[in-house]
């Protein structure tokens, strides 16, 4: 992503005078402590987060930005883990979490109010080791068993777009890894750069080329916040010019991933 020097001094004035009108505190983390909803898997995503092996915290993109968020609304930050997006989903309407950072799909929508995208992902299949499989049109074959996490975009995408597989679906990427571990799963539905970890865990697996599903992951707030809604939408917006994006993705080895243009004013 190329931006002249001209071009970035003006969006970031813009930035800057748009925090300068940013709610209050309170009005993003009405409790005091920014809570922070993220995804925890066994592997490290733009979307998910892991656990530090030595001090049992969590790491990863959302971590980061939730992180920096809190730094510039000077409040205390909260991480509150879930298994899966469609699991942050589900406790939208508890009055359990403030912001989040999940990948968007039309059917979520309706539980959450989505800010701008920081990462567009693609989702395909990692099949089993030994698999004859070599495309996706043929996991689409009577017999294939698909496992997926409910509750996802890419679950769903990959469960609408399967007319003779047998699709199944599961809390948690753990449970995926002990299907396929058990023998029980064929192919596996997951981002490209989650597949690219899970991998690991199946020596001779492999990740199919292209993909049945496109969208990106953006920051997410309950859904009617408007406030809160318009100041984690300007704080996305400066986290991909300053490079905030391109830090938390490097730190989990996401090199190559590359981050969501700017959107530029977004109607509220």
């Amino acid at each position: 992503m190329k931006i002249s020097i001209s071009a970035l001094l003006v969006f970031l004035a813009a930035i800057s005078a748009a925090f300068a009108q940013s709610p209050p505190a309170k009005e993003v983390a009405p409790t005091g402590t920014l809570r922070v909803a993220i995804g925890v898997g066994p592997a490290a995503s733009a979307f998910y987060c892991t656990k530090d092996a030595q001090s049992g915290k969590p790491r990863g993109v959302a971590v980061d930005l939730g992180a920096e968020l809190g730094r510039l609304l000077h409040v205390p930050v909260e991480y509150i883990e879930y298994p899966s997006s469609g699991a942050i989903t589900e406790a939208a309407d508890k009055d359990a979490w403030d912001v989040t950072f999940m990948p968007v799909d039309p059917a979520r929508a309706k539980q959450v109010d989505f800010g701008p995208a920081y990462y567009i992902f693609e989702s395909t299949y990692l099949v089993a080791p030994g698999s004859a499989i070599q495309t996706l049109e043929e996991v689409d074959r009577p017999g294939v068993r698909v496992a997926g996490v409910a509750n996802t975009t890419t679950g769903r995408a990959a469960s609408a777009s399967l007319k003779q597989a047998k699709y199944s679906s599961f809390r948690s990427v753990p449970e995926l890894i002990e299907e396929m571990r058990a023998g029980r799963a064929d192919a596996v539905a997951l981002s490209r750069e989650s597949l690219g970890n899970f991998s690991k865990e199946f020596p001779g697996s492999r990740v199919l080329p292209g993909g049945f599903w496109h969208t990106s992951v953006s920051v997410a707030v309950p859904k009617g916040s408007k406030q809160r809604l318009a100041f984690v939408t300007t704080f996305i917006e400066n986290a991909k010019v300053t490079g905030s994006v391109r830090r938390a993705l490097d730190g989990i080895g996401l090199h190559g991933a590359a981050v969501a243009p700017p959107e530029g004013k977004r109607s509220q």
